[in-house]
């Protein structure tokens, strides 16, 4: 993928240039350790074709260039400096998992909101808390064996297997399986794309 097709209106979505005003909720995004271009890549990948549906709360990046990705504690004051009254949505991929979950644990101890928590390959950390949590893993033994850890409220792992880097680099190419439960209670698993997968996650956390 040509780095070009990756970019974003960064001033659109208060990564860069004007901040717009505080809303009511905030998407945090809590990127691993590689180029910050994957995660531009990342957000056009989920936002593409869908900003004209739903409202997004103000939409602020972590940024790992100067602080450590899995530091809960950098994570925590980033989430105050930016956002002290609002209910926050976060996705955190790889050692991001790490710092966001502490962070939102944290958050939530006093006195925040946390609206959802999605963990993209976030392998080996262990993901329980009393707020909603989606996890997505590049392929199957990953979200197997993540689930021994917390398997969250809902889960999707791509098949075909992808790269680590490409699920977050192209999450609109990565087929795979929504694993849920059904009005009923049953379980089952849905066919269908990273990016569906995580859009249905975000408007159901704007709505609630």
């Amino acid at each position: 993928m040509e780095q070009a097709s990756c970019l974003l209106k960064f001033a659109d979505y208060g990564l860069g240039g004007e901040t717009p005003p505080l809303r009511a909720k905030m998407l945090l995004i809590c990127p691993g350790i590689h180029e910050i271009e994957l995660t531009e890549c990342f957000l056009n990948g989920i936002i593409e074709n869908w900003e004209e549906q739903q409202q997004l709360g103000e939409l602020l990046i972590f940024p790992t260039q100067e602080y450590p990705a899995y530091s809960s504690f950098q994570i925590y004051n980033f989430i105050q400096q930016n956002t002290p009254k609002s209910a926050i949505i976060i996705i955190s991929f790889s050692a991001g998992v790490v710092g966001a979950i502490g962070a939102a644990l944290t958050w939530q101890h006093f006195g925040g909101t946390v609206k959802g928590f999605i963990a993209i390959d976030g392998w080996g950390v262990p993901l329980v808390a009393n707020f909603p949590i989606y996890r997505i893993s590049h392929d199957y033994f990953t979200h197997w064996s993540s689930a021994l850890l917390g398997s969250g409220n809902e889960s999707f792992y791509a098949d075909p297997a992808v790269e680590h880097l490409e699920l977050w680099r192209s999450p609109q190419t990565t087929k795979g399986w929504w694993n849920h439960e059904t009005s009923t209670g049953l379980k089952t698993a849905t066919p269908t794309t990273a990016t569906l997968f995580i859009q249905n996650i975000l408007k159901s956390s704007l709505l609630i």
